[in-house]
């Protein structure tokens, strides 16, 4: 399905990210502040690689209208992206660029999920949360539905567990 906004930047889609876009989602994770001073160590060394892009559904907004890397054939300045895995289901990664927040991207990338997770199937899809993002999740309608412990050494706060539960139609 696609969905699109338009943005202070101009229109903004989601597509199917491609074993291309690795490089550029992973400089995302790594350059996002939400993921300063403390919470560093998470994604330090992060990679999303071509493989990871592969097997699981991985999608980006990407403001139209704009080439950033010709070179290597990418049209479109990624704007964010989210990766959902459908067993068990579960949100695993959804990042905003730090420049696009707040112009209702990851809302747009929340629509676009429930609508995947719809096709899929599901019913539910789990989100453990950094800490920061859950009120953004909770006011795009998701629930708190616990807490998921610690794991260290990069994973040293308990995080909350969220819950975005997919009505069968809409």
């Amino acid at each position: 399905m696609n969905r699109s906004i338009t943005g202070r930047s101009g229109p903004v889609s989601v597509r199917r990210a491609t074993a291309r876009d690795a490089k550029r989602l992973t400089r995302l994770v790594r350059g996002s502040r939400a993921y300063e001073g403390q919470y560093a160590a998470m994604v330090a060394g992060y990679r999303v690689g071509p493989d990871y892009i592969e097997t699981h559904r991985v999608f980006v907004a990407v403001a139209a209208n704009t080439v950033i890397d010709a070179a290597e054939g990418h049209e479109g300045q990624v704007l964010g992206f989210y990766s959902l895995v459908l067993a068990p289901p579960e949100l695993d990664l959804m990042f905003v660029a730090d420049q696009a927040q707040g112009r209702g991207v990851g809302r747009l990338l929340v629509a676009h999920m429930t609508s995947e997770a719809r096709a899929a199937g599901l019913d539910r899809v789990r989100v453990v949360s950094h800490p920061p993002a859950e009120g953004f999740y909770r006011s795009v309608g998701a629930v708190h539905v616990g807490t998921a412990s610690a794991t260290p050494p990069a994973v040293v706060w308990d995080r909350p567990e969220l819950e975005f539960r997919i009505p069968t139609c809409q």
